[in-house]
């Protein structure tokens, strides 16, 4: 019996899992590490505070699941996309890394967006966006507000690579994190060097990775360094990963077309699975080979979901009940008495791609309480979501169900708002770990355990639980909807 390390590298903790070839999580541990937040809607991490993380978890899940660590065959790991580090030639961090949700890059986007590179027709329907969030305007940024550093680096990568690096030594990045955020294509000439010149950052592709790897094919073998940290031996192979949401739909099962997966967290991803490319406004993609051999995605995606929820607790305090919120919350009508919240409090990724946008809550009296705007939260945050799956329809892809995991699924209420606000049923797995249920379906393929992707889902990946819509609160949501609709437009020019 082999055993599969995996890791889920999130925006507040690492976790780490072990799992055995039925799919089945034997022992788990979280470490958390410090977000450092600063005006400007900036968002930084330590890099070592990953690795540190890594290493004590590793240890936590493998006395948990009481296995000898000898078993462990290989390990794979799903990490947080766009989190941007500059490494010298030591592969030690030159500053903190630039988080995902760090989209003080929002000019350097737009000059990205105004070359009009062929390479940026992917998202769209040829309208961009390109978001600051992403590889590009990050490493244009440092380039242009701290060039010692970006002139230093030897390596400008993501969190994924340096965890990669560090555990193999090998200077790779993943083809899911490529072609999702930094333009590269596998089916056109692979890295964008027209946008690179464009921008005079023609070294900048000299100082990404050399090699690129897609999901489930093995890097190579943990260095004798990595092995005595982890107590693991130098023969485990590391299998590719990728981006956290990405790997999560291979947890949830997600890999046929019409499909949608829905990765919930600080964030919310939605994806969907074509067989031939998709282009339309509001939505990000199709993107080709990311994820599954010969298919491509669709992206929409909210910037704040759960962090909004843990916003609220900071807020008031630090002292919420989740609990008792949910059952508060649960007793209100749709609506919260008159609230509507909009979900943008790091600015909004879909449909709009607006990094500037920010959130709000509107209709306010002296009578609400904090489970009111709770539920006004999770309305939004549903709203955005509809708002999403909206833009797919229009665009041409139509999906009769979601599969969510993450987080949100512990509230049983969000996921029937979700299943209410969208009209659409609600699926979730057996294990909603979906990041790491999905590496672990990789490290097994990339071992060999499995001849496919798709192989290794049927045997690792088990149905769970089905939420229906309530009829009664689709059609009051369906009003409700259009009054958040407006609320974009007429912030907009509220605070511009």
């Amino acid at each position: 019996m082999g055993y599969y390390l995996t890791a889920d590298g999130g925006t507040e903790s690492l976790r780490a899992r072990i799992y055995d070839l039925s799919g089945k999580c034997l022992g788990q541990k979280a470490v958390a590490y410090e977000t450092r937040f600063a005006p400007g809607a900036r968002a930084e991490q330590n890099p070592e505070d990953w690795w540190a993380a890594l290493v004590s978890a590793t240890a936590g899940a493998i006395a948990e699941a009481g296995i000898d660590a000898a078993e462990v065959e290989a390990m794979c790991f799903a990490t947080t996309c766009c989190t941007v580090v500059a490494l010298d030639r030591d592969g030690r961090a030159l500053r903190p890394a630039l988080m995902w949700m760090d989209v003080r890059a929002h000019a350097e986007a737009d000059a990205v967006l105004a070359t009009g590179d062929a390479a940026l027709a992917i998202n769209g329907a040829g309208q961009g966006p390109v978001s600051a969030e992403w590889m590009i305007p990050k490493s244009l940024w440092l380039k242009r507000n701290e060039p010692a550093v970006y002139d230093a680096a030897t390596t400008i990568c993501e969190y994924q690579d340096f965890l990669v690096l560090r555990l193999t030594g090998e200077r790779c990045a993943s083809l899911d994190n490529a072609g999702l955020r930094w333009h590269y294509s596998s089916r056109n000439g692979g890295w964008a060097t027209g946008i690179l010149a464009s921008l005079g950052l023609e070294d900048l592709a000299q100082k990404w990775p050399s090699r690129v790897v897609a999901p489930g094919e093995v890097v190579g073998t943990l260095t004798v360094a990595a092995a005595n940290a982890l107590g693991l031996k130098t023969s485990v192979k590391v299998v590719q990963g990728g981006a956290d949401a990405l790997i999560g739909m291979i947890g949830l099962g997600v890999a046929q077309p019409g499909q949608l997966a829905l990765i919930t967290g600080s964030s919310h991803l939605q994806f969907g699975v074509t067989e031939a490319p998709l282009h339309a406004p509001g939505v990000w993609g199709a993107y080709p080979d990311i994820v599954y051999p010969g298919r491509w995605i669709v992206e929409g995606g909210q910037t704040s979901t759960g962090s909004v929820i843990n916003w609220l607790r900071r807020f008031c305090g630090g002292n919420l009940d989740l609990t008792e919120l949910n059952q508060k919350a649960a007793a209100l009508e749709p609506g919260a008495d008159g609230l509507i919240v909009q979900d943008h409090f790091q600015g909004n990724r879909t449909p709009y791609t607006d990094p500037l946008s920010r959130g709000a809550i509107v209709g306010l009296t002296l009578a609400h309480e904090p489970h009111h705007v709770f539920r006004a939260i999770m309305e939004g945050i549903g709203f955005g979501t509809r708002a999403i799956l909206d833009a797919f329809k229009a665009g041409g892809y139509n999906s009769t169900e979601i599969t969510v995991g993450g987080g949100a699924t512990a509230s049983r209420l969000w996921m029937q708002i979700h299943a209410d606000t969208a009209g659409l049923p609600v699926r979730i797995p057996a294990s909603p770990d979906a990041p790491s249920t999905g590496s672990a379906v990789l490290a097994a393929h990339g071992a060999g355990r499995f001849a496919s992707i798709d192989e290794g889902i049927a045997a690792m990946v088990r149905p769970g639980q089905s939420i229906e819509p309530d009829p009664k609160n689709t059609a009051r949501y369906a009003e409700l909807y259009q009054h958040y609709l407006a609320l974009y437009p007429a912030l907009k020019g509220a605070l511009a």
